[in-house]
């Protein structure tokens, strides 16, 4: 499954965008499932309340549309973690809640969003696009399932379950309770979605697309982007500059914004796929389809690639972080990180044990380091080109000489 994740700053028309990409691949052949925490219905065309968390099938056609309802997985997720519970809530005497009075908390959009992405990743789709949260919010949410498994991983870790048969005897000799199975049963159970999340994402067939409108803001979101991007090891989908003006505006007030955008514009990767302003809010699948190639009217002339379009491309090849060995030479081996658009002054990078605490600005990633690695230890790093070079000498008590 080809699959296409959609961010950038508020406002800046991830929906539409992501809506108008979902319809131009649909037109290509093959099912397509638009999936949004967002109202869908008037962008669809459809009637108040057409698109639930059921997919439903948009033009009679290979494209379907599902829309994230946080309200209903919290009460759904909380209802159940109480039947769970009833024994020992009914031991404190408490009051069961009822569903009706239950009211999202912060956090529910992000899991909602996690779960319908492991039912979409399970469903018979040809190509998923997903409408996420505006940028830092978009790249803190594919980091998540990476991050929570490690926690329970530590917390809880699957080597210690094979011992829960003994826990009453353990528990009587320790003195202290010993964690129930119904603790065991929801960590593997939470493990096995993260799981599936966390495969979806880092799937080869999984991008993320940028869409931002050209200025001062979306330069500093692209330089973002790509640097956390690359840090979570994510591959970027060819990006979307909205609401172009057409280049051949009249009067100067119009003149001078096409020229702001053009002068931004510059800044964006070469393949960027533009998209006009259509000068209202698209409305309807009609609208929507006119969005898609509108680069030769809208875009600098001659430079945007012609009459492009918003469907989805075939993934960009994987960056590897690649170990460069240099014992002959040098006694050393070089882990190469890329990190495009990385400040030296906002990096830093600690060892622990056979991982990497990899910090960029404000983005952190631990990242297990490479078998060959964990026999060294770090003598240096430099930052050059884009590419941070981690320098590993071998440890002559780990891995001896003449191996």
């Amino acid at each position: 499954m080809r699959t296409v994740l959609v961010t950038g700053p508020g406002g800046a028309g991830r929906t539409t965008v992501a809506a108008a990409t979902a319809l131009a691949t649909a037109h290509r052949g093959g099912r397509v499932l638009l999936l949004s925490a967002d109202p869908l219905d008037d962008l669809l065309g459809l009637d108040r309340g057409a698109v639930g968390t059921d997919p439903v099938q948009v033009d009679g056609g290979g494209l379907w549309a599902a829309r994230v309802d946080p309200g209903e997985h919290f009460r759904t997720e909380t209802l159940a973690l109480q039947e769970r519970l009833a024994a020992g809530l009914d031991l404190l005497g408490a009051r069961p809640l009822a569903g009706e009075e239950l009211t999202p908390l912060p956090g529910s959009e992000q899991s909602a969003l996690l779960q319908a992405l492991r039912r979409a990743a399970a469903g018979h789709w040809d190509t998923l696009v997903v409408d996420l949260p505006p940028l830092r919010d978009a790249l803190a949410l594919l980091a998540l399932p990476e991050q929570l498994r490690r926690y329970l991983r530590r917390l809880l870790p699957q080597e210690r379950q094979a011992a829960r048969a003994l826990r009453p005897m353990m528990a009587q000799l320790a003195g202290i309770p010993m964690p129930a199975q119904w603790l065991y049963e929801t960590t593997a159970r939470w493990d096995t979605e993260l799981a599936a999340v966390q495969r979806l994402i880092e799937d080869p067939a999984t991008t993320v697309r940028l869409v931002a409108e050209p200025g001062p803001a979306a330069a500093r979101a692209l330089r973002t982007a790509r640097t956390a991007l690359a840090l979570y090891g994510l591959r970027a989908d060819t990006p979307v500059p909205n609401r172009l003006l057409p280049h051949d505006t009249a009067g100067p007030w119009l003149a001078t914004l096409v020229a702001q955008q053009h002068k931004y514009l510059a800044e964006w990767p070469a393949d960027r796929q533009p998209v006009g302003h259509l000068g209202r809010d698209p409305q309807g699948l009609d609208d929507l389809a006119l969005l898609d190639g509108t680069g030769t009217a809208f875009g600098e002339p001659g430079t945007d690639g012609g009459a492009g379009s918003l469907a989805v491309p075939p993934p960009p090849a994987a960056t590897p972080w690649p170990v460069e060995d240099r014992l002959a030479e040098e006694n050393l081996l070089v882990w190469c990180v890329p990190l495009p658009g990385a400040v030296k002054s906002e990096l830093n990078l600690v060892r622990r044990d056979d991982e990497l605490l990899l910090t960029v600005g404000t983005f952190r990633r631990i990242v297990p380091l490479p078998s060959a690695l964990r026999r060294c230890t770090v003598t240096g790093a430099a930052l050059t080109d884009g590419v941070l070079r981690v320098r590993f000498t071998p440890d002559p008590a780990l891995w001896p000489r003449g191996h």
